[in-house]
């Protein structure tokens, strides 16, 4: 399991695992519980750049980014450490 420090929002942390390219399970420690349990069971299967085409660039009220955005980075930072 991946886990990435988001900046910028609500959420303390965010756990992801990759299967491949697809992602297998996120977790988010804070935020709003209740969407990003929602956003976590949408994301399951979904590949990296699938989620990055949905979410990327989403902010958050007048924040620049948001949590699904910091997951987009929390998982593009997984398939760094994966390749690597």
């Amino acid at each position: 399991m991946h886990v990435f420090t988001p900046r910028g929002v609500c959420s303390r942390a965010i756990r992801v695992e990759l299967d491949g390219d697809a992602v297998s399970n996120v977790e988010f420690e804070g935020g709003c519980n209740g969407n990003l349990k929602a956003i976590a069971k949408v994301s399951r299967g979904m590949t990296v750049d699938q989620i990055a085409e949905l979410w990327e660039g989403n902010t958050c009220g007048n924040r620049k980014t948001s949590c699904v955005d910091q997951l987009v980075c929390a998982l593009r930072e997984a398939q760094c450490t994966q390749a690597g």
